[in-house]
């Protein structure tokens, strides 16, 4: 089958393109490339230099492509509360795009969205008919693409979906970066800096591995399922705890300095993923050491 990536050159992205490769299908891929890298995008994928906020439809037409993965987005918080326009044209404007250029082809999507930044603080694993409680303008941005998914699938039959995944970690992810604290945590212990952790680290989180959010993104895209996913291991990892796995692969005996607590941080976000166990056969395979470590490996050519 032939289907188009977007966000294809990124952390995410490119590992989906991978998987769909490897199985044999046809990728094409659309990244501005303004977070994304062109060496991310293997030869076997075709790349289409192209802004989300522009339409796409000839290239998903030309391309004869059969369904959408739509992962490009603007994903810092952060930057989300600084320039709330510019998140907004990115992830809401960027997806009623994918889902035009779908509707014209008749494609399905399969929507990259996010737990913890749409459900707010919860008290046990958060599942899919929860309210939706986002804090910040880059959840409440998802949760409108989410909106704009059941809109389209209710005008025009189809069974698009979205996925809300919990915190993504894995090889790619930028160690540099505002978000992503695992990358963070290992890029700083590899560069012998001291790993910042805000508050007392009892903060939690669902932390999944790329390789298995890859899997669930083919699973879904395969499935006969709509609606919502969550897509998660079902288990709160404290930052303490969390940095201590990645001190144990790193080999390093350094101590976090610990910061005052950021505002408006979650104290506990974790996902219920029952529902996709029961829809799309998913369940997450691999242990954050096992994953870390992977990360950790991915890290060490920069030596």
């Amino acid at each position: 089958m032939t289907i188009l990536v977007t966000g294809g050159a990124g952390f995410i992205g490119s590992h989906v393109v991978e998987a769909l490769l490897a199985r044999g299908d046809d990728v094409h891929v659309v990244d501005d490339l303004s977070k994304g890298v062109r060496e991310n995008v293997p030869a076997a994928a075709t790349l289409h230099v192209h802004d989300v906020r522009e339409p796409f439809d000839a290239i998903v037409r030309e391309a004869g492509a059969r369904a959408i993965v739509h992962l490009a987005a603007q994903a810092d918080v952060r930057v989300s509360v600084s320039e709330p326009a510019r998140d907004g044209a990115i992830n809401v404007l960027g997806t009623v795009n994918a889902l035009e250029a779908a509707r014209h082809v008749g494609a399905r999507v399969v929507f990259a969205s996010t737990g913890g930044a749409i459900y707010g603080e919860c008290e046990r694993p958060a599942r899919e008919d929860d309210p939706c409680l986002p804090l910040s303008p880059y959840g409440a941005a998802k949760l409108a693409g989410e909106g704009y998914l059941g809109a389209f699938a209710r005008l025009y039959e189809t069974k698009h979906v979205a996925l809300r995944f919990g915190n993504v970690y894995g090889p790619r992810q930028d160690p540099h970066g505002e978000a992503g604290v695992v990358a963070i945590f290992l890029g700083r212990l590899l560069d012998g800096e001291p790993c910042r952790i805000f508050g007392d680290g009892s903060q939690s989180r669902d932390y999944v591995y790329v390789g298995d959010v890859a899997r669930a993104t083919l699973s879904a895209l395969d499935g006969d399922v709509g609606d919502v996913l969550n897509i998660g291991t079902g288990i709160a990892t404290s930052v303490l705890d969390l940095y201590e796995v990645c001190r144990w692969v790193a080999g390093s005996d350094a101590e976090a300095v610990h910061e005052a607590a950021r505002a408006g941080e979650l104290g506990r976000s974790v996902l219920d993923c029952e529902r996709a166990a029961a829809e799309i056969g998913f369940r997450a395979e691999t242990p954050l050491a096992t994953g870390v470590a992977s990360t950790w490996q991915s890290l060490q050519p920069r030596l």
